[in-house]
């Protein structure tokens, strides 16, 4: 446990499982398209290379449009308005619910049971209330993960050291004033920390959403194409969605460390 891999060490041994996978998927499809060339199940690098060809470099005949470059933006911009969303309001309801006592009393078990509520059942309720455009789409990702970043919030802010604020309040800080400028600067690379573990719970609602009721969208397409069990462009927009949502978490985690390097160093000492 006290022995450390080296930066190239560590690059090899993370790259290792996604190699060992991708060697064993085309061992597998060569085996399967053995026994049957017209297998879809595990198609063949040719197949991959031909349908993607067709998704991200040839205009669409019916609308000239690259489906690939529609479908990741149209997901990529209800993803972040949601999550956007999520986030402010995540941080306006957490830390007065984790600062202010009467407020954790009254709303705390409310929104602990508000983020219980699985966020699939009530989108009916949502395409009812909002109809079947992208408002529905965007307030299921807010309601589903609004919750869980103002409850981490919540446990970041009563985690603060109560030294500082009693010092605060002695030095004449005010509630408003220690919120501000005590609290704030401390929770906010922990709000970002918040933000990644649930981008990964935005996914899956925005997937889920545009498979049910979307006419762009990378889920959308996904569950499009199933009916044609097309596994040559699902499984490239599978791992293109992965590739994705590890690019945004790398990002919000150099953009942390950037913005709060005092923060990064408490991590590695701890």
């Amino acid at each position: 446990m006290n022995q450390k891999p080296s930066r190239a060490a560590a690059i090899f041994w993370g790259l290792l499982p996604f190699l060992l996978l991708t060697l064993f998927y085309f061992v597998a499809s060569e085996a399967r398209l053995a026994e049957n060339p017209n297998d879809k199940l595990l198609p063949s690098a040719g197949s991959f290379a031909s349908a993607m060809d067709r998704m991200a470099f040839t205009p669409s005949p019916r609308t000239g449009e690259i489906l690939f470059v529609v479908d990741t933006a149209a997901s990529l911009e209800r993803l972040g308005l949601g999550v956007i969303i999520s986030v402010l309001l995540g941080l306006l309801i957490g830390v007065p619910l984790g600062l202010i006592p009467y407020l954790r009393a009254g709303l705390s078990p409310f929104v602990a049971a508000f983020s219980m509520v699985p966020p699939m059942a009530i989108l009916p309720i949502l395409f009812i209330i909002f109809g079947m455009g992208e408002l529905s789409k965007v307030a299921l990702i807010v309601i589903g993960v609004t919750p869980l970043i103002a409850r981490d919030m919540q446990q970041r802010v009563q985690e603060l050291p109560l030294e500082q604020l009693i010092k605060a309040q002695t030095l004449g800080g005010s509630t408003w004033n220690i919120a501000l400028r005590v609290v704030l600067p401390q929770v906010f690379p922990r709000l970002l920390d918040a933000v990644r573990l649930t981008l990964g719970t935005a996914w899956i609602f925005l997937i889920s959403a545009e498979a049910i009721a979307s006419s762009e969208g990378l889920g959308y397409r996904i569950f499009l194409v199933r009916r044609y069990l097309s596994m040559d462009v699902i499984l490239p927009y599978v791992v293109w969605i992965t590739l994705l949502a590890f690019a945004l978490d790398f990002s919000i985690k150099r953009l942390t460390y950037a913005l709060f390097p005092w923060y990064k160093a408490g991590r590695e000492e701890s």
